[in-house]
């Protein structure tokens, strides 16, 4: 009978730490920078210190310039997805996506989606929202 409740013991514990670390762990959250390739693309993506609420993605892509770029973000822990968001053009081979909804700390996967000459392609990136 002992050892159920040290089992559910140690799990409460260890959710209410993983909690804490997240919430208030490091401060601010930090600029992310990344970079991957699918297909004959390069994307770089960027995030100025993600954050609860609405975001700003910065995507580089080298290779075939693609007719639509999108972010979409996911947080699969918690069953979480949102629709994809439409990158704007912000020059040649960058993107600008505005207004994506994060709407809690943790770790996020935003998958950018790219569709042009080069054919479709997709890359996810992990961002950690704290």
């Amino acid at each position: 009978m002992r050892r159920p409740t040290l089992l559910i013991a140690v799990v409460v514990v260890a959710v209410a730490a993983v909690a804490a670390w997240l919430l208030w762990g490091g401060g601010n959250a930090k600029p992310t920078a990344q970079q991957a390739v699918s297909g004959p693309y390069t994307v770089r993506f960027a995030a100025d210190q993600p954050r609860i609420g609405g975001n700003t993605f910065a995507v580089e892509v080298d290779g075939p310039a693609p007719d639509t770029v999108t972010v979409a973000p996911v947080m699969a822990q918690m069953g979480h997805a949102f629709p994809a968001v439409p990158a704007t053009s912000d020059g040649p081979g960058r993107f600008r996506a505005t207004g994506v909804g994060l709407p809690m700390a943790g770790q996020w996967e935003i998958t950018v989606s790219l569709r042009g000459p080069g054919g479709p392609a997709q890359v996810v990136f992990p961002v950690l929202v704290k």
